[in-house]
């Protein structure tokens, strides 16, 4: 019984795991700014977090579609989304009170899970709850993180892992929408260097994640499963205990 589960169980993929870690890592270094430092250069590095998520979504999507014959909704994957999106929100709140204005970003990835799965699979309740998950972005877009764009791109990176990577610039431009393009682009034109550090990352990470995946790490990376959910809202609220002790 072991035997047989240790060599029918699908090996764990270390770059996917990499990839997550350096996310979470890009996003936690975007929250510092938000700490009491004058590090306003953290958001550039920033800017690698969101798309680095969602392209992992988009490789669990995709690679599930290979798998299955007829893929369906990922309830399981969603759910924890979902509830999480919910436990994060007061965390996120407490630790950003002067800079929110959406909810936490959570809420656009699941509805991005939703998108991308709609548009990849062949299931009709797939792809109503795609549409559905469209329709809420494009509606609600000012009241979520990284509005309808950022809802939009995983479907982007399941276009490009399905068809041709030279497709990394679509992504790469959602990415850009998604985020403040208007003041990144006017800031750019000011000469200003987050702007112009801003706008590049933007746009090379769809590049940046997908070598990193193409990359086969030498070393063991943690796996990264359910329980890191968790480090989402725990980091707000760590993050808003070292802004105490500062001021």
């Amino acid at each position: 019984m072991t035997e047989t589960k240790s060599i029918t169980a699908p090996a764990r993929d270390r770059a996917l795991d990499l990839l997550k870690w350096l996310a979470m890592l890009s996003m936690v270094m975007d929250h510092l700014r938000y700490a009491g430092w004058h590090a306003n250069w953290l958001y550039v590095p920033g800017r690698l977090a969101f798309p680095w998520f969602c392209l992992a979504i988009a490789v669990n999507v995709v690679r599930s579609g290979r798998r299955e014959v007829e893929p369906s909704v990922k309830w399981k994957y969603l759910t924890w989304l979902a509830v999480f999106s919910v436990v994060a929100e007061l965390p996120y709140r407490i630790y950003m009170a002067g800079e929110v204005t959406t909810l936490n970003v959570l809420p656009t990835l699941a509805l991005g899970l939703l998108v991308a799965q709609g548009g990849l699979s062949r299931s009709w309740p797939a792809r109503v709850l795609g549409i559905a998950a469209l329709a809420i972005g494009v509606l609600f877009g000012p009241q979520l993180m990284f509005g309808m764009y950022g809802v939009l791109l995983p479907l982007a990176y399941v276009l490009v892992l399905r068809t041709s990577l030279w497709l990394a610039i679509v992504p790469g431009i959602v990415c850009l929408l998604s985020n403040e393009w208007p003041k990144i682009i006017d800031g750019m034109l000011w000469g200003d260097p987050i702007s112009i550090g801003a706008l590049v990352a933007c746009l090379l990470a769809p590049l940046l994640g997908l070598a990193i995946l193409r990359w086969r790490p030498a070393f063991g990376v943690w796996p990264m499963r359910r329980w890191a959910y968790l480090i989402y809202p725990v980091h707000f609220l760590l993050l808003f205990g070292v802004r105490q002790l500062i001021e």
